[in-house]
């Protein structure tokens, strides 16, 4: 079975994590912990070069989906943030480039990046999602198509809105849906109803809900985005201040001793 198929099949019952790894090392741990698929995260890979999330080129976008794809055996899924096009021949050239790289799935969000406009208009959002669909199709890679509407992270927390445009990219070929900031879990619910029977992904960032009751109310799939990368740059960060500002170094002495880390890498 193709790491494609088995993704689709994760998406057609139940609610899993599919959490999110920045680099080889944090995707072979996840792995090793059991989570049954991954899904880059932009902003952790841009973070690891220096840089503010979407500040990431196509190229180096694409070689990292490969990098990630082949260090682990259980599918992955990629940020393709918006597709690094506007124009929807543009964006399923680029979908069709991404296919190459050994993934199982990748999204595509309808945010413009431009405060003033933030979200493209519906009838261009839905564009892109047909574009993504037909590039798939065409490659015949059995990628699974996530679509994304930004509204309630971008200052258009509209509900009603919000499920117009995924009903929207499902009937442009959309395999699972996914509105980035929902909280409330009425909303949540309500989401999962108006577009069923597709799939739903929902990201958690905080402690707002458990995969338990996620999955009561009829949640696909699970994803952390950005949430283990800002975990980690948080220790860090609480660690390198200490030592910068006090000279002390308690938070070291809380971190996981190195023949530990060794060890989940294969080394003593």
């Amino acid at each position: 079975m193709t790491r494609s198929r088995a993704f689709h099949q994760l998406h057609e019952s139940g609610c899993f994590v599919i959490p999110n790894p920045w680099d080889v090392g944090s995707a072979r741990v996840l792995a090793q912990l059991g989570f049954r698929a991954l899904a880059t995260t932009s902003a952790g890979f841009a973070w690891s070069l220096g840089r503010p999330d979407h500040r990431v080129s196509l190229d180096e976008a694409l070689a990292h989906f490969r990098c990630i794809a082949r260090s682990v055996e259980v599918p992955v899924n990629a940020d393709f943030e918006g597709g690094f096009a506007i124009a929807p021949a543009a964006v399923g050239a680029n979908v069709a480039a991404a296919a190459t790289t050994g993934i199982a799935g990748l999204s595509i969000e309808d945010s413009t990046g431009d405060p003033s406009n933030p979200l493209f208009d519906v009838a261009l959002a839905v564009e892109r999602i047909h574009a993504a669909r037909e590039a798939i199709d065409e490659r015949g890679t059995d990628i699974l198509l996530t679509a994304r509407t930004e509204g309630f992270i971008v200052g258009r927390p509209d509900l009603a809105e919000t499920i117009r445009r995924l009903t929207a990219f499902a009937e442009a070929g959309a395999d699972c849906l996914f509105a980035p900031g929902l909280r409330a879990m009425q909303d949540i619910a309500t989401v999962v109803t108006a577009v069923s029977p597709k799939p739903v992904n929902v990201l958690v960032g905080s402690d707002f809900a458990t995969v338990a009751q996620l999955a009561d109310a009829g949640v696909r799939r699970i994803s952390v985005g950005g949430g283990l990368a800002r975990a980690a740059w948080t220790a860090f960060l609480q660690a390198a201040t200490e030592i910068a500002e006090r000279g002390t170094f308690t938070n070291l002495g809380r971190a996981a001793p190195g023949p530990e880390v060794n060890r989940l890498f294969g080394t003593e």
